[in-house]
Order: structure tokens, then C-alpha cells, then sequence
């Protein structure tokens, strides 16, 4: 007997709908080319900022053409640093991103970017000398990788061709310490493809302190698999070269199952020329990363996981001998949560470090001594810290983003060193989050929620208000002028009882006495959010107002709600996420006002993967499923994220095939859209190849489109505009 309780829906979907859509007066109808082209509705932000280290003034980017100061407290600007007309270089047309040396005397500067990966890229990097009023070239012998100022800002070491180069800004000299470097064999500094996706990060070396050593992870990728990858000649951008003969690309993609790089952890001492390698253990299967100086130029902390990703060790190694020490150890019975990685942080003093890690359930903040004492848990309540902004040393106080509030929103907060005196400094429901100045008298608070545009404001560290930086206010009185609906946050129980969170988005004219199709969108992946209190103005507001009642439920392995409820997909990713979606569907099929019959799902990514299983398992729940770059089987996808939730095809088979679209494929029922990109480096377009094959097989009806030459974020040009145009299309003629 199935059974539903509803929580916080309550009356709203009788009556608390009328309350906030027909409040609304606007007469305007929203377009589909004010969504995907004329951008309408763009909300405005602050971009590029960066806190000086005297904490009261911070700098931005002014229309691409200037860097300026501005002051914390009164906004005012204070200085110009520099205009592109001053850099007396064609080049530049206009400043984008930018970083400053720590003291803050020389501005690094990039043009003429070329993609390597996702994240990665080499480019053309430039110097300005703010003293001397002198724009430097960093290097004459090739294209750039990570270029990184050293700690006196006298030197900047940079990734070329696989291998390290420092340059001597002072002598223009330009020296090369690693020599083994090769494409697809050695890598020397950067990660490699599934280091840099999977654990969030593309620069695999750090100056020391003192500015003496280099440390640097090297990746010996020549026993990974190499995946091939067909480039045509295309238009935007064209590939010309290709035109007659398309060219082959491969590259190391270590799938589930497979070998990965072996890593090593080297230190280069510039004074000696030396290289020595750290003692990372005898086990060559497993990974390295992150590595952090600590605040000693002679201790290097190496971060040590095992292969299954559930053991994360923090290693101090001396940087003269290589011999080293575990200092601490992070145990889970599911795996360790990635995102934490990067929140280790070692105290001024150098008598503590500080982590996040999930011992009791929860994503909490823990305080270490040096040699790995624990001192204080400092959250302890049950929730989950989404982000950790940092530790004021001076006034011992924390400063982090949680779910506290409710799973749909996020707030700042702020906690003494001893875990008292915790206070939530943002105000308004919806979802914040921090930009923190030096010293962290003030910060920037980021906020929008379902009813809000993003607003910009700057705030002290107590969190009042000092100015709004960014309203948005022509957006709100653009606004005015349509009529449109948002979302509606609501609660259920599904028949396992098991308690989930989604939002509505009902048309502009509901009528309870009339039964509207239902458009599911979810992203549904581990540790993911779909149903936020944000502002989204876009697709899901132009389907609504078109007739479509558009939903989102956040299934089982989602965030922000302790560990037990986003780990139980471990081992059978894609069974939780699939059960919750067919239950949400059979809940809005239950309500008086959705015609059960026009019920629809889609997803991208990992939400591609759980429709397709929605549209195969589901039995003729959905009428209508669109997979935009779904995985098909985990043994297509890569290792690092495939094994920290699957372990591997040798280990857990039943895991894999039970729950792979491609095993199912025989049992789809509706109409199926199924789209990619011919050059998806991250969900290769095997998937779809190879599940579609399957559907032929079976002899099942479907429509595909697949992309030229385009990644897994499929745009350039106006492909973005013909996608959105096709599903559109598709659901209009289908649902």
C-alpha cells in the first residue's frame, strides 16, 4: 500500500499557489529567445574580486578595461592599478583573470588561453611591475601552464610540455629542473585528466614558504589506457585542417577497473639544484591528491588515499631526507568526501591545522594540534558545513556556510575557538555564501533566493549590512512587467517512508479544476542539489508558463543532509536516485490537478544516467524522458569517481550491470530524446553508441542528436540555442 504524508506542501497546492502566482501583475509573456538569447532576465554580480592584504580595500575588474581599488567601507574608489591602455601591448584588448604577487608589487596577466582539459589550459602570461610601470613577458619559448609567483614574488615557476620551469624575473633567465616530460607518459607538476576532474584540482606543484623548494607530484601515466576521440573539421570553431582526413585524438582515461598513474612527490631545492623524493609508502595503487607546505619550509604535508578512497592519511614529510610520518587519519565505511580537500588549513602560529571531515555523521569542523592531537570538535549540532571560509587567528573565531537552516538554503556563520558563541550572520532565507576579506573584518555576502534576484552586499564581520555593491534593480523592474510563477518548496514521504525535498513551478494561470502535464528536471548525483532556494529564471520559468507544471525532488544520495542519507546509494548508484524519481512521479500523478498520463523527466550528466533508468525501469511512469550526455554503464566512466561510489567491476559486477540503462534497454517505454557530444572528454560518447545499439536491438523507437566536435558542456556558436530548442521542441510535441 503506498502511502504519503505531505509535510510542508500542506495547503500550498491548493491554495498557497494562488498566494504567490497571481500576486503577480506583469502582462508581458516570457520568450523563449529572452531565455537563450537576448538574456533578459541575466542577473548582474561582482566579478573578479580580490581582497588586498590590508583587509580594507579589495579590487575588481571595470568593464574588462581596468583593475581598481576600492575601500571595504565606503565603497569609494580608491586607486586605479591599472589600465589596459598602460600596458602599451595590442594584445591585450581586455583584462581577465588576474592574481597578484603576495606582496602585492606585480600583477600576473593572461592572454590567448587554449584549452587542455576542462579546467586546464596553456597560455601566453604576461607580468606588470606595478613600481616600475613595466609589462614583462614571462616566457618567448612556448605557451604556459599554471604560472605561479614565488613567495617574494622575485620568481614565477610555470608547466611546459609536462615539465617545470622557473623563471628569475629580476635576470629574465629561464631554467628547466625536470627534463622526463612527455606527452601521455610523464607529467611533471600538473595532474593528469582524472586527478584534475575528479579531485578538483590542475596544479600539482607549491613554492615553499621561504621560497627555496619547489614540491611537485609527478604522474607516470604510461600504463593508463589511452581513449580515442574522432575531430571533424566543424565550424565554431573550425578545425580546417580536418576537413578531408578528421584527426584521431587519445589521451590517458583510466576507467573503472583500470590502472591509474603511478605518482611520486619530488622537492627541488633552488639553492642546492637538488631534487629529492618524498616516502610516500611502498603501494603504488594508490593517490596523492593534494600536497600543502606546511608553515615550516622544511615539512611538507602529502595527502595519502587508498585506492577504495575511504582512508585519507596526511603525511609530514622532511623535504632534506624524504623520510616521513603520518600525522593524521581519516577512516569511513563508505569513502572520504573530496570536497573537503582542500579546507585544510595550518595556523599562523604553526601549533594547529584545522579539517573537515564526517566522523559523526555529519561534515564538521575539527581542530588539530600540529602533531595530530585532537583539540576540539568545533561543530557538533546535526547539520552539514557546506563551506569553510576560514579561521581568524586573531579574534579565534570561524567562519563557515551550513545547511543548518533547512536543506534548501544556506547561511553564513560564525564560532568561537572553542566551539561557543555560534551566530548565523546572514539575515534572509535563501541560499548565501561568503567572499571574506584579509583579515576577515568584512565580507561579501552573495544571496538570492526563489522570489530574489542575486544581491551583492558588503557586510562586517558580524554581519551587518554596510551597502548593497550589486541590486539588481533594473532586473527587478524588468521583472515587473511579466507575469511568471517560482518555485514552491515542498516536502513528501514516499511509500518507504523516506522524507524528500522538492520544488514546484506552477503555470502563471493555474486552475486547480484543470490537470496540467508535469516536467521532472533533477540532477540527482552524489552529494548533488537540484532543489535550492535560488533565483532561476530560465527554461523551467518559460516551460511553466507554457502549460507545464515543472518539478524537482531531491532523491536519496543528495546533500546536505548527513551522511547516512547521501552515502546509502554506495555500491548501487543509480537504484535510490531511480526509486525516488518513480515515486515523486507517482505522487504528482496523484494530485487532482496533474494528468498522471503526461508525466516527463530529464537530466544531464548524471541526470541524463537516472532518466534513462527512470525511462527503462519505470514501467510507463514517464511519458517522456530527454538524457542530455548520459552515463550508460559506470564501466564506461572513469575510476576516481566511479570507485570512491562502485568500487570496481571485479569487485561489485551486481552493482554495475543492476543498474546500468544499458542493461534495461529492452524495457524502455515513451518517447525517448537521447543527445551528446561527438567530443565529450568526461561521459565519452560511447555511452550513448553503445545504448543505442542496444535500443535498436530491442527494437525501440528513440531520437538521438549528437553534437560535432562538442564537449560535455555542449555550446559554441549557437549550438547551446539549437539544444534547448530541439528538447523544447521535443517535449511540446510529446508531453
Amino acid at each position: 500500500m503506498r502511502k504519503i504524508i505531505i509535510i510542508a506542501l500542506a495547503c500550498l497546492t491548493l491554495i498557497g499557489v494562488e498566494f504567490s502566482v497571481f500576486a503577480q501583475n506583469g502582462k508581458n509573456r516570457i520568450t523563449f529567445d529572452d531565455v537563450f538569447r537576448n538574456g533578459t532576465f541575466r542577473s548582474k554580480s561582482i566579478h573578479g574580486l580580490r581582497s588586498m592584504n590590508d583587509g580594507i580595500h579589495y579590487t575588481t575588474v571595470e568593464n574588462g578595461r581596468a583593475i581598481v581599488k576600492f575601500s571595504y567601507k565606503t565603497g569609494a574608489s580608491a586607486d586605479t592599478i591599472l589600465k589596459v591602455d598602460e600596458l602599451n601591448n595590442e594584445s591585450f584588448q581586455h583584462i581577465g583573470d588576474y592574481s597578484f604577487s603576495d606582496d602585492e608589487s606585480k600583477i600576473m596577466l593572461s592572454i590567448d588561453r587554449e584549452s587542455i582539459y576542462r579546467h586546464s589550459f596553456v597560455a601566453d602570461f604576461y607580468i606588470w611591475d606595478m613600481e616600475a610601470e613595466n609589462l614583462i613577458r614571462l616566457s618567448e619559448n612556448g605557451k604556459q601552464q599554471l604560472a605561479s609567483f614565488s613567495p617574494d614574488g622575485k620568481k614565477v615557476a610555470f608547466v611546459r610540455d609536462n615539465n617545470i620551469f622557473i623563471t628569475d624575473l629580476e635576470t629574465n633567465q629561464e631554467l628547466q629542473f625536470t627534463f622526463d616530460g612527455e606527452k601521455n607518459s610523464i607529467i611533471n607538476g600538473a595532474p593528469d585528466w582524472v586527478y584534475e576532474e575528479e579531485f578538483g584540482f590542475s596544479k600539482a606543484f607549491a613554492w615553499s614558504p621561504d621560497g627555496g623548494k619547489l614540491a611537485f607530484i609527478r604522474f607516470d601515466e604510461r600504463d593508463v589506457k589511452e581513449f580515442n576521440m574522432t575531430m571533424f573539421a566543424g565550424e565554431k570553431p573550425q578545425l580546417s585542417e580536418n576537413e578531408l582526413y578528421p584527426e584521431n585524438r587519445s589521451w590517458k582515461y583510466p576507467k573503472a577497473g583500470e590502472d591509474n598513474s603511478i605518482v611520486s612527490v619530488h622537492v627541488y631545492n633552488l639553492i642546492s639544484g637538488k631534487t629529492v623524493i618524498m616516502d610516500i609508502g611502498d603501494e603504488t595503487d594508490q593517490y596523492v591528491p593534494r600536497i600543502r607546505w606546511t608553515n615550516n619550509s622544511n615539512t611538507l604535508c602529502i595527502f595519502r588515499l587508498n585506492r577504495l578512497q575511504n582512508k585519507l592519511e596526511f603525511i609530514f614529510a622532511d623535504i632534506a631526507t624524504g623520510v616521513s610520518k603520518v600525522i593524521y587519519t581519516d577512516e569511513n565505511k563508505y569513502y572520504i568526501d573530496e570536497n573537503n580537500y582542500d579546507y585544510l588549513t595550518f595556523t599562523k602560529d604553526g601549533k594547529y591545522f584545522i579539517v573537515l571531515n564526517e566522523t559523526d555523521g555529519w561534515n564538521h569542523i575539527y581542530l588539530y594540534t600540529i602533531d595530530g592531537e585532537l583539540v576540539e570538535k568545533v561543530t557538533k549540532e546535526e547539520y552539514d558545513v557546506q563551506d569553510f571560509y576560514g579561521f581568524d587567528e586573531t579574534n579565534r573565531i570561524f567562519y563557515f556556510q551550513s545547511a543548518e537552516r533547512s536543506p534548501v538554503d544556506r547561511d553564513i556563520y560564525s564560532i568561537k575557538w572553542d566551539g561557543t558563541g555560534k551566530k548565523r550572520l546572514s539575515g534572509q532565507k535563501g541560499v548565501n555564501r561568503a567572499s571574506f576579506s584579509k583579515g576577515f573584518q568584512y565580507y561579501i555576502n552573495y544571496f538570492s533566493n526563489a522570489e530574489t534576484p542575486t544581491q551583492v552586499t558588503l557586510r562586517d564581520s558580524k554581519g551587518k549590512m554596510i551597502r548593497v555593491l550589486e541590486g539588481n534593480d533594473e532586473l527587478m523592474k524588468k521583472l515587473k512587467e511579466y507575469k511568471f510563477s517560482t518555485k514552491e518548496f515542498f516536502e513528501f514521504t514516499t511509500s518507504e517512508g523516506v522524507k524528500l525535498n522538492g520544488y514546484i513551478i506552477y503555470p502563471p494561470d493555474f486552475n486547480k479544476n484543470n490537470q496540467y502535464p508535469v516536467f521532472m528536471t533533477q540532477y540527482s548525483g552524489p552529494n548533488s542539489q537540484s532543489a535550492l532556494n535560488s533565483w532561476d529564471l530560465g527554461w523551467n520559468t518559460y516551460l511553466a508558463q507554457e502549460g507545464y507544471i515543472v518539478a524537482c525532488v531531491d532523491g536519496r544520495g543528495t546533500g546536505a543532509r548527513g551522511e547516512e542519507f547521501r552515502k546509502m546509494t554506495y555500491l548501487q548508484l543509480g537504484k535510490y536516485e531511480t526509486i525516488d524519481q518513480i515515486e515523486a512521479a507517482k505522487y504528482f500523478g496523484s494530485l487532482p490537478f496533474v494528468d498522471q498520463a503526461r508525466i516527463g523527466i530529464w537530466g544531464w550528466s548524471y541526470g541524463g544516467f537516472t532518466t534513462l533508468l527512470c525511462m527503462t525501469k519505470g514501467e510507463g511512469t514517464f511519458k517522456v524522458g530527454v538524457a542530455v550526455a548520459p552515463v550508460t554503464h559506470w564501466k564506461y566512466y572513469d575510476n576516481i569517481y566511479t570507485e570512491r561510489f562502485m568500487r570496481t567491476p571485479q569487485e561489485n559486477p551486481a552493482g554495475y550491470d543492476d543498474n546500468a540503462p544499458i542493461s534495461f534497454a529492452g524495457q524502455l517505454e515513451g518517447h525517448l530524446l537521447i543527445i551528446h557530444g561527438s567530443a565529450d572528454d568526461n561521459v565519452h560518447v560511447q555511452n550513448t553508441m553503445e545504448f543505442t545499439e542496444a535500443l535498436v536491438q530491442a527494437d525501440k523507437d528513440f531520437e538521438m542528436m549528437i553534437y560535432t566536435n562538442r564537449n560535455h558542456g555542449i555550446y559554441g556558436g549557437k549550438t547551446k540555442y539549437q539544444l534547448f530548442r530541439k528538447i523544447n521542441n521535443f517535449v511540446m510535441e510529446n508531453l
